[in-house]
Order: structure tokens, then C-alpha cells, then sequence
């Protein structure tokens, strides 16, 4: 177990570039077993997530390459099916949400898979139903062993098909898509996600032969093919660190340039900082913070206080609501945070209100935020990150706290950000890892 060791109060200066995008990592590292001819991505986040995902694919029997940091050629042409039967596999599995979207390309290639319940963030219930009522309308058959918490999948032949999710599931999205794109026939799918994840996969699954329309929309229309052939993709910067960023600049910057944000796949991030007052300048393809030692919440039209709340794309992204939440701390006015779609993701700010934050906790879902207008500074303490938006929340505080702080479960954090205590280090901040 390692911990940071914070010392509030340095400002940061100087440039930062975002890494690429882990929830688009997850599912095109996923896709790679759809082919058995090489395919090479480039961009891929150097986090734990990511290389457990890449760690359990070179043990299913893909050949994977490293040509450079960040930049991997996978090979699928021999997998094990005896090992995804094992026990060591399930476990690895249990312990890795991303191991989910290995359902739909297993079934579409070799006909069958096998899944303990994914781990990931204790952020509340996370259910699979749109995952397995959407690949049981393409002909899949699967059955759950309460005892061991196993998901055993077969198909004998999927067959496209029209259906409705039940909720625009990124994951679910992602796995009905793998599984649709070698179905027999076509696959018309409504409610589909189509955050800019959803919309990279399937343009590298168009690289390897799908035939995928309706990008970017929520109707996507998948018609089936007998194979898919080996290409190249590069992962967008993550746009979750770019936020972060923006927070961490906004709280505690002295002019902070994100480099190559690819700023058209932001979407309503750069909106709602401003609606907390801060200001963001585009230049070229990066966004300029510059130091923000007051700044305002908006109010609505009528004069009611504002509402920030998660919402599928083009919506607000939920993974920023816990950055969003902390900038607001220091803010002048009062905003109330709606978070939606994780009953447990708002917990965490028991940890602020200890630093002195006035923060409401109306419910698991709703917190309302008085902000301090910069007359009062937080407080450092101790912590433990419950997740990695969490985690990343609490670091922002306590680099802007009075004092010293200590993070403690940063194993959360390392998950989603890669090298995160160097890299900032480099703009000034003071942070230490040390093991416990």
C-alpha cells in the first residue's frame, strides 16, 4: 500500500500534455481479439488498468508487442480457450471491470465466453443487464452461478437484429458492438451510447472491415461481416484528465497550458468550467487556465442557484462531477451537484467537510457546495481515495489545503492517471509517494 504526502499551497506553472484515453484503451485493446491479424494502437495510458487489461489478454494467448511507450502491437491468432475456463482466469477477472468487454468479441469469434463479476470502483451498483439482454436478442445464451458469481455465455451463431437498450450504456454499447459487427445480418441498435469511446471503436472496427453507420449518434446500424483484418489506431487524450486538469489550474495555477486536449471531443466540459466561473482560453488545440484567485458561479436565468448534474453524451460526464465539486469549494456563490447514475460517488465528501468545506450531503446522489470565495482556505488531513475520480478530487484539494495532507489507497488513483505525482511535481506542486 502507498500513500501521498501533499504540502498545500504551490502554485503550478507550465505545460502538461493529457495521456490517452483509458475508457477508450479498454475497449479497442478488447476489440484486438475480433481479428487474428496484428493490430497496433498507439496512445494507450501507462495505468494499472490498462496493463492488468493487456497482462490478461497476453495470458489468453495474444501476442502483444511493445514497440514503444504507449504504443502496442496485439496479435489474436492463437487464443486459449482452455484458460478462460480456469479459475485463475475468473479471478483476474473479478478483480477488473474493463474484463467485461471481453464478452462480446469472444462471442463473436469463438462462439463462447466466460466472466466472473467484474471489480472496479465501489462507486455503487454498476448492473450488466444491458450487456446480456442486448447480446441475448443477438442469440446468446448464458447462465449465472449465484455461488461462484460466474456468467457462462455461449452463441452457436448470432444473428442481427433490432433492439432498444435499456439504458446508453458506454460498456454496454461497447460489447453489443464487438458481438454485432460478425452477426449474420444487421444490427440496429437504439439508445446506443455515443460518448467519443463509443465513437473511436467503432471507427477502428470500419479500419478492420466492420460496417458500422450512425457514429456519434444514439441509432447505430451494424451490418455483419465474416472477418475483420489487422489496422493501426490511435486513442484520443482522455478527456477526464484534461478536466482534472482544468480543476487542479483553476484551484491552484499560476497559468497552466493543456497541450493537444483534442478540443472537439471535449463537449460540454469547457462549458460547464465556465458556468463555475472559470476561465478557459482555446488556443489552437490546447486550453490556456490562467490564475483564477476569484471566481464566480453562475446563476440560471430566473435567479435560482445553479445545477450541475451527470447526463449520457453530449451530456456532462459523471467521472467529473467529484472535480467539478471540489473547484467549487473555493468559489463565490452556492452550486448544487446532482449526480445521477452512482448512488455512492458522492460519499467522499465527508473527507472535504473534515478539511472545512461547506458542503450539504443531502442524499447519495445530491450535495450542495457553499463556496469559500478564496476567504477561507481548506484544511489538510488525512484521507483514503474510495475510487479514482475520488481520489483525484481529494488530491486536488489538498494541494490547494492549507498544510500537509496524506492520501491514503492511491492504487485507486494510479488506476486512471498515469505517473500523476511526476507530472505535476514538474508544475510545482509538492507531492510525495511513500509506502506504508
Amino acid at each position: 500500500m502507498a500513500s501521498f504526502v501533499i504540502e498545500g499551497g504551490h502554485r503550478l506553472t507550465g505545460d502538461i500534455i493529457p495521456q490517452g484515453a483509458k475508457n477508450e484503451a479498454l475497449q479497442v485493446i478488447c476489440a484486438v481479439l475480433l481479428s487474428s491479424e496484428p493490430v497496433r494502437i498507439k496512445n494507450i495510458p501507462d495505468i494499472s488498468d490498462i496493463n492488468n487489461q493487456i497482462k490478461l489478454l497476453e495470458d489468453i494467448g495474444v501476442q502483444v508487442t511493445r514497440n514503444s511507450k504507449g504504443d502496442y502491437t496485439f496479435c489474436a491468432k492463437e487464443v486459449n480457450l482452455e484458460y478462460i475456463q480456469s479459475e485463475d482466469y475468473l479471478t483476474r477477472c473479478s478483480k477488473l471491470r474493463g474484463s467485461v468487454m471481453l464478452i462480446g468479441p469472444m462471442l463473436a469469434r469463438f462462439g463462447c465466453a466466460k466472466m466472473a463479476k467484474p471489480g472496479g470502483d465501489k462507486i455503487g451498483r454498476r448492473r450488466l443487464d444491458t450487456h446480456f439482454l442486448g447480446i441475448q436478442r443477438l442469440g446468446a445464451h448464458f447462465d449465472y452461478d449465484v455461488n461462484r458469481g460466474v456468467f457462462n455465455i455461449q452463441a452457436e451463431k448470432l444473428v442481427g437484429t433490432d433492439m432498444l437498450l435499456d439504458e446508453a450504456s458506454v460498456t454496454g454499447t461497447a460489447n453489443i458492438i464487438m458481438a454485432a459487427v460478425m452477426a449474420e445480418g444487421v444490427t440496429t441498435i437504439y439508445n446506443a451510447a455515443c460518448e467519443p469511446y463509443i465513437q473511436q471503436l467503432c471507427r477502428m472496427l470500419n479500419a478492420m472491415g466492420a460496417k458500422i453507420t450512425g457514429i456519434a449518434s444514439n441509432l447505430l446500424r451494424v451490418e455483419g461481416v465474416k472477418t475483420l483484418h489487422g489496422t493501426t489506431h490511435t486513442i484520443l487524450p482522455d478527456m477526464i484528465e484534461v478536466g482534472s486538469f482544468i480543476g487542479m489550474a483553476a484551484m491552484v495555477g499560476d497559468g497552466v497550458r493543456i497541450k493537444n486536449v483534442s478540443y472537439d471531443n471535449l463537449g460540454i466540459i469547457p462549458y460547464t468550467f465556465g458556468r463555475l466561473g472559470i476561465k478557459i482560453v482555446k488556443d489552437g488545440d490546447d486550453l490556456f487556465i490562467p490564475r483564477h484567485d476569484h471566481y464566480e458561479i453562475e446563476s440560471f436565468l430566473d435567479g435560482s442557484f445553479m445545477t450541475l448534474s451527470d447526463a449520457p453524451w453530449p451530456g456532462l460526464t459523471p467521472d467529473l462531477l467529484s472535480v467539478l465539486l471540489v473547484v467549487a469549494t473555493q468559489a463565490k456563490g452556492t452550486v448544487l451537484i446532482h449526480q445521477k447514475m452512482f448512488e455512492s460517488r458522492l460519499f467522499f465528501v465527508d473527507k472535504l467537510i473534515d478539511m472545512g468545506a461547506q458542503i450539504i450531503l443531502c442524499d447519495p446522489h445530491r450535495a450542495v457546495v457553499v463556496g469559500h470565495d478564496h476567504q477561507i482556505r481548506l484544511r489538510g488531513g488525512r484521507m483514503s481515495s474510495p475510487d479514482i475520480r475520488a481520489g483525484i478530487a481529494l488530491l486536488i484539494a489538498a494541494m490547494s489545503a492549507e498544510g500537509v495532507s496524506r492520501i491514503s489507497n492511491i492504487e485507486q488513483i494510479d488506476r486512471g492517471y498515469e505517473n500523476i505525482e511526476a507530472r505535476l511535481t514538474a508544475l510545482g506542486a509538492s507531492i510525495k509517494r511513500v509506502e506504508e
